[in-house]
């Protein structure tokens, strides 16, 4: 391993420096931060799966009520109730929004928030309608969250099993064409295969794009997975009543219809196993951390020890941060939105106390308007492979622009004074201040605009 950096780790395996932390003072730290207590969860907490889901409960229930008072004055009633709801699950959203910034800006072990982020993103999930629209936040503290330290076929059955993803991917309503309640509804009622969560899983969460599988692996995957659906009011549910009876075959193992999800959590447990996933996933781990182009040792060294270790997690991380391709200097990838808003936030400093009295609106003003008009949209991805890994995707005009525009303004609303600007790059940029910038900041004409000149920097856009 290259000699470790602990300002280089913060900035390429966290979310950037800050001038109230203190950067990891080696790798074992950043490891030991995977497992030990969740600081930003309970400081920053969210909503519980189960919680969210009675809320969800509850909207439908109002919605049943309206309908069947139509014409009444309990009708209106009943609608008051829905949109008070409705009103109540968006403003939890916000708060959930701003909370999940702040555990980024907030926490001392920041490699955790970013393996947090890298598999969420990976295993890209949300609501398709209503309040459910909400649930990706849930979601990934339910599924994701609790199981980044475990195996790779722990977190792929968590993900892929969770109710989100069922609903995402419209799997809650996929039966096979033979099963009992296909053939009971016959003609009156037609129903069908759902082959999209077999399709994403093989493409995106396993064998990656171009794998080793055909179109019938698909289908045949589809089908096992038939079964898997979801009701608000008790959350993931196995019905027998969907299965497509017999067995199935997935790259060539046979798996037996058992009438439960045993079968399912087999074939993951195999896709997990399958070298194409290993590579797959080491392949999308070293761009993640290092660049578009990583090296080819790196992407093989992670090859090697996910196949060694049965897709353990923690030495998949370990063996990253002990690669030396890892410790180049040269800041490479190019910070997405949501991770220079929050790495600015980090720099920034700002008072617990402040953070504490920030209202829904400041939240959208200050965070997710700005982090639509730079083109991330919070939790929504344009589709289910996540958001682009590519630099050249988020450095567009406007994009940038908007950069800019943030940088400038929203530093002076976030805290009062301002820091001084010499002061200010380094504890933004630390040794990776160069002395273009430094004249910059102290050239400019006010705070504002120095402050807004070293966010702006190509050292702080990059990691």
């Amino acid at each position: 391993m290259r000699s470790f950096d602990p300002q280089l780790a913060e900035i390429r395996f966290g979310y950037g420096l800050s001038p109230v932390i203190a950067p990891p003072r080696d790798a074992a730290e950043m490891l030991a931060g995977l497992t030990g207590p969740d600081d930003m969860a309970a400081q920053f907490p969210t909503e519980a799966f189960r919680t969210f889901l009675d809320r969800v409960v509850a909207v439908q229930a109002a919605r049943v009520e309206q309908r069947e008072h139509r014409g009444t004055a309990q009708e209106q009633v009943a609608r008051q109730k829905r949109q008070q709801l409705n009103k109540n699950a968006r403003r939890a959203w916000i708060g959930w929004a701003g909370h999940a910034m702040l555990r980024r800006s907030f926490t001392q072990t920041a490699f955790r928030e970013r393996i947090v982020a890298f598999w969420a993103d990976h295993f890209t999930a949300r609501g398709n309608t209503g309040i459910f629209k909400q649930a990706a936040t849930p979601y990934v503290d339910d599924a994701i969250r609790p199981a980044i330290s475990l195996r790779f076929a722990d977190l792929l059955q968590s993900a892929v099993m969770h109710p989100v993803m069922l609903v995402y991917l419209d799997q809650a309503r996929s039966m096979g064409p033979q099963s009992k309640l296909a053939l009971r509804r016959g003609e009156r009622k037609p129903s069908g295969l759902n082959e999209n969560l077999a399709r994403e899983v093989l493409e995106l969460h396993t064998l990656g794009v171009g794998g080793p599988y055909t179109q019938e692996d698909v289908t045949q995957l589809a089908e096992l997975f038939t079964g898997m659906t979801f009701q608000a009011k008790t959350g993931y549910q196995f019905r027998e009543a969907f299965i497509e009876p017999g067995a199935e075959t997935v790259l060539g193992q046979s798996y037996e219809d058992r009438g439960d999800d045993s079968s399912v959590r087999a074939a993951l447990a195999d896709l997990a196993a399958h070298p194409a996933t290993a590579r797959h996933i080491a392949s999308k781990l070293a761009v993640h951390f290092t660049s578009d182009d990583p090296d080819g040792a790196l992407v093989d060294a992670l090859e090697a020890t996910y196949l060694a270790h049965d897709g353990a997690l923690l030495p998949l991380y370990e063996t990253l941060l002990d690669h030396p391709s890892c410790w180049q200097r040269e800041l490479n990838n190019y910070k997405p939105p949501i991770d220079f808003v929050a790495s600015s936030i980090r720099a920034l400093a700002p008072s617990r106390e402040a953070i504490a009295d920030v209202k829904p609106g400041q939240i959208i003003k200050g965070i997710l308007t700005p982090l639509a008009t730079m083109g991330q949209k919070w939790e929504q991805p344009l589709g289910p492979d996540g958001w682009s890994e590519n630099d050249a995707d988020w450095i567009t005009p406007q994009g940038i622009a908007a950069r800019v525009t943030w940088a400038m303004r929203m530093p002076q609303r976030m805290i009062q004074p301002l820091p001084d600007p010499r002061v200010f790059v380094d504890t933004a940029l630390g040794a990776f201040a160069d002395e273009p910038v430094r004249f910059a900041a102290k050239a400019a004409e006010s705070k504002a605009e120095a402050i807004g000149i070293v966010l702006m920097s190509p050292a702080f856009q990059r990691r």
